[in-house]
């Protein structure tokens, strides 16, 4: 199981995700699904990867030996043609795997998101299908998941304001998204991986891991939990009538 996240605001980027690979419940292993790339003051890329493991690792090794060529999304011109560029690997590894993968029943399975800016251009954030086409987020849905997505999503379907919720207060939507996940999904877990972007810094320089037990992560959690109960407990409460109405209605006839 996999959960990726990339939430857009008016100050930047968040990108996080959580770092678990199992092949079933007894095999659980670590496995990092965010990777950078980056020339500083010109372009700030990071990208989350979803699905097969071993068709993830091969897409982003293609895309790193093309960055450090100077080629692919290192020199593109927008993040859109840098998905694209991220896009076009996905393709060229399935002309590589997936009648193999098919043959034998499974499934073609990588998803991306791409998050950053380009020098001269906005920052923004895309999904790549396993077909290399991109999606973007918009300001009116600031926010892309992959993987294990539904137990997160209400909490920043509620909060998440593109024009309104600072970076900082994204991060916390964030980190309080995968909380919800990891409670009621044991396969998603720590160590989860957050990194915050500011817009046009074009600089990666504010990361964080965390770990199991990981004291802010428990604290965090503990302040929702004890909030969430007092904001429910302050609801106005509920008024019922003595018996349903359907039945209510019945004995008068009777």
């Amino acid at each position: 199981m996999t959960y990726c996240l990339g939430i857009m605001t008016q100050e930047g980027l968040v990108m996080a995700s959580d770092s678990r690979t199992n092949a079933g419940f007894d095999d659980l292993n670590i496995a990092r699904k965010m990777h950078t790339f980056s020339q500083p003051g010109e372009r700030a890329f990071v990208v989350l990867s979803s699905g097969s493991l071993s068709l993830s690792q091969s897409v982003l090794s293609l895309a790193r030996a093309s960055f450090a060529a100077g080629e692919g999304m290192a020199r593109a011109r927008s993040l859109y043609e840098a998905a694209r560029e991220l896009g076009e690997c996905v393709r060229q590894v399935a002309e590589l795997d997936r009648a193999a993968l098919e043959r034998d029943n499974y499934s073609f399975n990588v998803h991306l998101l791409l998050g950053g800016q380009v020098k001269g251009e906005e920052p923004g954030l895309y999904m790549i299908y396993p077909q290399g086409n991109p999606i973007s987020a918009t300001e009116e849905s600031p926010f892309l998941q992959l993987g294990e997505y539904k137990y997160g999503r209400p909490l920043l379907d509620r909060g998440v304001v593109y024009d309104s919720t600072s970076l900082m207060v994204a991060a916390k939507y964030a980190l309080l998204s995968f909380d919800a996940t990891m409670r009621s999904n044991g396969a998603i877990g720590p160590p989860i991986e957050m990194l915050l972007y500011r817009r046009d810094t074009l600089m990666l320089d504010c990361y964080r891991k965390f770990n199991h037990g990981d004291a802010e992560l428990q604290t965090i959690h503990g302040h929702w939990e004890q909030s969430l109960r007092r904001a429910v407990e302050d609801l106005p409460d509920l008024h019922f009538a003595s018996v349903p109405v359907g039945d209510a209605a019945q004995q008068v006839l009777i």
